[in-house]
């Protein structure tokens, strides 16, 4: 019995060892601890580059899904934009030479 106890226990201390091990889950913590821990060894310009490089991504991420929920409103907007200079040429070219407004000049 005292070995079923023993093997019991020997397990449930391998499984909380194994539950500790590598839980980098977040990557600025699991970056951070390796540049605290390499310090010395790290170069520094291609670390700063990748993080750049990472954040770029993300926020070009980010910034696509935007633009996809935006994108009816824009079109909508330069539309618009687009029928007032076509309205204001067409009115310039109806004008004779020696009338025009302020706006055809």
């Amino acid at each position: 019995m005292r070995k079923f106890y023993g093997i019991i226990i020997l397990f449930f201390v391998i499984y909380l060892m194994a539950w500790k091990v590598a839980k980098a889950d977040d990557y600025n913590t699991a970056v951070l601890g390796h540049v605290i821990q390499n310090a010395n060894i790290i170069d520094k310009e291609e670390l700063m580059k990748q993080e750049l490089a990472n954040l770029a991504h993300k926020n070009s991420i980010e910034l696509i899904s935007i633009l996809q929920a935006y994108l009816p409103a824009i079109l909508d907007g330069i539309a618009a934009d687009l029928r007032m200079k076509s309205d204001l040429q067409y009115k310039c070219s109806l004008q004779g030479e020696n009338y025009k407004n302020k706006e055809c000049q």
